[in-house]
């Protein structure tokens, strides 16, 4: 994380100073990265964030300083141009004078693009449950970046500008603009004779890219290479604890002897003092710790990913140690699965009925069909191999009674494992008393369903009165299957399962299936986007009207949202990417940006409107004089981003895909904003001129 944000801080440097044409002035704008980055921390230490791979993942310094960027650049310009007027250097109250008017004329349009910016980030923060968890810190770190640079380009940049910018001033197309003005002139031309072509293709690519979007695939979070392996395996029911202690203490040995990839290994088999997951003697977590792939032997035959590892370690220990099923994940990931949806696994499939035999039944068939789907494994759930009894406490029920949750634990603790009584006295030795139920009892469902929980002074009541088994959901039986997915998307494999299961499962009247696990975690937060993400982008167009006071400006400048998405659902399309949460969040960005770049364009065209010159004019004066600071925020927005599209190090799996929605956005938006909003202020603007004039010829005679 450090890495990528210190070489995303000098790629920003650099285009600077390669665009902005003044050194003094690049080393103003590039200031504004060490100061906005502490106004970021300074918050993040109020409201107790820490910083990390998620709260510091979508911090893009190019981004970031855009708004520092058009005020400095806009200063830059008008004072080089005022010099140029006459003939000789600016004196202190002459440059304090045109470093004003530079501001202020920036200033609105640069407050009601951060702002927006700011806006769109806002959706994050409804986000619940996990990914509430996962990117609420994210979107107030840029919520906190932005206000801050937003404080610093209004004040601290023009007191910058009228000190150290003194003397003369240089201000000239280097070859780098020279050689963009020379390739953008010509198109923008062809663009405005065929307006209509222009017009068409964008609407073609927008609805090209849509269709794209739904190949796409889908998967709730990229999954973060961890450095190491957790598999579960399932041996024979019923297995000793001796047995199971043999057979894994084998598969370890023959794991270091065969794996030279491999570091060190152990397992988690039964109940340890502290039970917090409790296993049966036939099943284990073997951990697998295993070296970085650019140490693993390069000889032929040999697993280059650790697809291929876990496939080879299963398929050797099964040869000589038979016996074993093997569910693989990773340490993180698989408590994250048991916290999300009770299952050790990344997606799982719930059959729900009546009879626990034909659940079984269902279970086994169901497991032969998903397997079978291309990138799928398949095992039963640990619950459907064994006979225990789970059982959870139904909160609304013990608050109702008002008994806390000490009773119930007392009553299934005292009634199972007992409780000690009383001493009874040998000679010189003392043995507890212990009550308990017989063993016959303990492991009869009804009876530990009627055990008593005493209620306060309401007396006692039955413990199924307050509390709800596991295995059952909806209000009826459960059983399931536990998926791993490799090598595709999540929602993909889980459209392709669902249908083969819809085709060849054949279930009984009342019986029914769903997927969960991150699949339905995916789902959640796709539909609370829905509903919230339009809601924030309704917010945008009010607040360009209240810039503008123009409707029409309004909707030319918001035409840039949607085809800002094309870059980014093309590049994701391009490097293999399903859409993501994090992808999600790339999204958003790229509304706030592909706004900012509009207005910075259409102010700069309504205030050469207001010098007389005709709409023609403007549009090709506007858009070459506008060209430089356009490439300039969206090169330091893209530049800035690089290193986390092309990081492999830990957590580069989460940056990757917000990284490349927003290069991918920006360069899109940026070819339109130069092309496609000139060509429609050119078309609507004539017409908007002329009714001003003749409302303004009516008010004189009235």
């Amino acid at each position: 994380m450090k890495k990528n944000l210190f070489e995303g801080a000098v790629l920003v440097v650099v285009v600077l100073m390669l665009l902005l044409g003044n050194w003094r002035a690049a080393l103003i704008v590039a200031l504004a990265i060490p100061l906005f980055f502490l106004f970021a921390i300074t918050g993040m230490k109020r409201w107790g964030i820490s910083g990390n791979l998620m709260s510091l993942g979508a911090v893009d310094f190019g981004l970031i300083i855009d708004g520092a960027v058009g005020m400095v650049e806009n200063i830059v310009r008008q004072l080089a141009e005022r010099q140029h007027q006459l003939g000789r250097a600016l004196d202190g109250e002459e440059r304090n004078r045109i470093v004003l008017r530079a501001a202020r004329q920036v200033g609105k349009p640069m407050f009601f693009g951060v702002l927006i910016i700011t806006i769109v980030y806002l959706p994050i923060l409804s986000l619940s449950g996990v990914e509430g968890k996962m990117f609420r810190p994210m979107a107030l770190t840029v919520i906190l970046a932005l206000t801050g640079a937003l404080l610093l380009a209004l004040t601290l940049m023009p007191v910058l500008c009228a000190w150290f910018l003194c003397g003369r001033i240089e201000e000239k197309d280097n070859w780098l603009i020279r050689a963009a003005k020379a390739v953008y002139r010509p198109i923008l031309q062809l663009a405005l004779r065929a307006r209509w072509l222009t017009v068409t293709g964008a609407i073609a690519l927008f609805a090209g890219c849509i269709m794209l979007y739904g190949r796409l695939g889908a998967e709730f979070v990229p999954k973060l290479d961890e450095g190491a392996i957790t598999s579960m395996v399932y041996k024979e029911v019923g297995m000793s604890l001796e047995k199971s202690l043999e057979m894994q203490l084998a598969a370890e040995k023959l794991v270091l002897a065969k794996f030279p990839e491999v570091t060190c290994v152990f397992n988690r088999i039964g109940t340890s003092e502290v039970a917090t997951d409790p296993m049966a003697p036939d099943e284990n977590d073997f951990y697998i710790f295993y070296k970085p792939l650019r140490d693993w032997p390069m000889t032929p035959g040999r697993p280059r990913s650790k697809q291929e590892l876990c496939g080879q370690i299963e398929a050797a220990i099964n040869a000589e140690i038979p016996g074993h099923e093997f569910e693989f994940a990773q340490p993180i990931e698989m408590r994250f699965n048991e916290m999300l949806e009770g299952s050790k696994a990344e997606l799982s499939l719930k059959i729900f009925g009546n009879d626990f035999d034909e659940l079984e039944r269902l279970a086994r068939e169901a497991r032969d069909i998903v397997a079978a789907v291309p990138g799928g494994d398949a095992q039963l759930e640990v619950d459907g191999h064994t006979t225990n009894l789970v059982l959870e406490a139904n909160r609304t029920e013990l608050n109702r009674r008002n008994i806390p949750a000490s009773e119930l634990n007392r009553a299934v603790a005292t009634a199972l494992g007992g409780e000690t009584a009383g001493t009874m006295v040998e000679g010189n030795r003392r043995f507890d008393i212990v009550v308990r139920l017989p063993e016959g009892q303990r492991a009869d469902e009804a009876i530990i369903r009627s055990l008593p929980v005493r209620a306060g002074d309401g007396g006692l009541v039955p413990l199924e009165s307050v509390v709800e088994p596991i295995g059952h959901e909806l209000t009826q039986r459960k059983v399931g299957l536990m998926i791993g997915v490799t090598g595709r998307d999540m929602e993909g494999f889980v459209r392709e399962a669902s249908a083969r299961l819809t085709e060849r499962l054949k279930l009984p009247e009342g019986y029914s299936f769903e997927f969960g696990g991150s699949f339905k975690n995916l789902n959640e937060a796709r539909a609370r986007l829905a509903m919230v993400v339009p809601a924030a982008l309704g917010l945008i167009p009010l607040l360009i009207i209240l810039s503008f006071r123009s409707l029409p400006q309004t909707l030319i400048i918001a035409t840039g949202i949607p085809l800002a998405l094309t870059g980014g659902i093309i590049a994701l399309w391009l490097r293999g990417m399903p859409f993501s949460i994090t992808a999600a969040v790339g999204f958003i960005a790229l509304s706030g940006v592909a706004v900012l770049n509009g207005l910075v364009m259409v102010t700069s065209f309504n205030e050469l409107l207001e010098e007389g010159r005709s709409v023609a004019a403007t549009v090709v004066e506007g858009s070459l004089t506008r060209l430089r600071p356009v490439l300039m925020t969206a090169l330091v927005a893209a530049l800035g981003f690089i290193p986390m599209a092309v990081a492999t190090g830990p957590g580069a799996e989460v940056q990757r895909p917000l990284a490349t929605v927003v290069i991918g956005g920006i360069l899109s938006s940026t070819f339109l904003t130069l092309v496609l909003l000139p060509v429609l202020y050119q078309w609507v603007m004539p017409g908007v001129v002329e009714h001003l004039r003749k409302m303004e010829m009516a008010t004189s005679r009235s």
